[in-house]
């Protein structure tokens, strides 16, 4: 059994019913047990008590009472995480203190459990991440499952609760690396288009995937939330593909990946939103370089900058390349460092 958390609602869960909210964070749980806890008072939403349908919002605390030890043993008493699994877990720290962590996430591997999800993520492969600590670190914002990069955890609920304010407020910058579908004109810009889940849950991706809303519609939809991304084109190849620098202003579900397909230039290996248009197949952009290229997605965490919860010290972390988009960068002759850290302020 655990004992009893105090977790903050991250900006990345956003707006959402409690008992979604907890089927997401501790997926061993059943309805039932969810509304019991609410039922008897021991879930606690910013100190009051809370039913399983109300509805939380980023930087809200709740308080989740003891709960099964979803990390225990498995009956023939292998242990949950594996010891390839923890090697590859702590394989991709890339720095850390007594505060926090800060993960190279592989891409494919879940930030949480959940829906069709399985059991091995970093929520749960972080037993392996506690190094003397009582308690496993904690996530406090989540990358897509095939997304690359910068991940941060805490070392203690309160490092937690600050960093989730600083990313809720805006006050982390991140930037992310692509690499596009054509060449996007103006080269540098800001895309504005609101975003809204689709309706039902088909095998389309429906209920999973969100809908852009142009600006000037978004009160025709109640549901729609504003988002912005900047992208920077830093280099391209003819009119075929382009390597970019996105900066998401907002932090929307799938965000960059909606942005990008509704401008006409999806992310390359992003089926959900791209289709055959980011495989690469055919007589249009990729014809000729198709072969070469992964069909992964190649959308990468490149950069965070973040203010330390403790320390005050303004810090800056850099994920390499995952192996598939360094291979696409070996095919195409794109050096790293021929390339600004931070177009964005360089060209401001």
């Amino acid at each position: 059994m655990t004992g009893v958390q105090m977790l903050t609602v991250t900006e990345d869960e956003g707006e959402q019913r409690l008992d979604r909210w907890f089927k997401r964070r501790f997926p061993q749980l059943t309805q039932g047990a969810i509304e019991k806890m609410c039922r008897t008072g021991q879930v606690r939403v910013d100190g009051a008590r809370a039913k399983a349908a109300d509805r939380i919002v980023p930087g809200m605390q709740v308080r989740v009472p003891p709960l099964p030890d979803a990390e225990a043993p498995r009956p023939d008493g292998a242990p949950r995480v594996t010891n390839s699994d923890a090697k590859m877990i702590q394989d991709a720290v890339l720095w850390m203190d007594q505060h926090m962590i800060v993960l190279n996430k592989p891409p494919g591997l879940p930030s949480q459990g959940g829906s069709g999800q399985g059991e091995r993520h970093v929520d749960g492969l972080s037993e392996a991440l506690k190094f003397g600590y009582k308690e496993k670190p904690k996530l406090v914002h989540r990358l897509d499952k095939d997304t690359s990069g910068i991940l941060l955890l805490a070392r203690t609920d309160r490092v937690a609760r600050g960093l989730s304010e600083a990313l809720r407020h805006r006050e982390a910058r991140k930037i992310y690396w692509a690499v596009v579908a054509g060449v996007p004109h103006p080269k540098q810009g800001s895309i504005k288009f609101g975003l809204m889940k689709a309706p039902g849950r088909g095998k389309g991706g429906e209920g999973e995937k969100m809908i852009c809303v142009h600006p000037a519609k978004m009160a025709e939809y109640p549901d729609a939330k504003r988002a912005q991304t900047d992208y920077f084109t830093l280099w391209f190849l003819g009119n075929r593909l382009s390597w970019m620098a996105l900066e998401p202003v907002t932090g929307r579900t799938h965000q960059l990946r909606a942005h990008m397909a509704e401008i006409g230039h999806p992310i390359l290996g992003d089926g959900k939103y791209g289709g055959g248009d980011a495989d690469n197949a055919g007589d249009g952009w990729g014809a000729g370089i198709g072969g070469d290229l992964s069909r992964k997605l190649h959308l990468h965490a490149r950069s965070l900058t973040i203010e330390h919860p403790v320390t005050k010290e303004v810090l800056t972390f850099t994920a390499p390349l995952p192996e598939h988009m360094a291979r696409t960068w070996k095919t195409l002759d794109w050096k790293e460092n021929d390339v600004p850290a931070d177009p964005f302020e360089v060209f401001k």
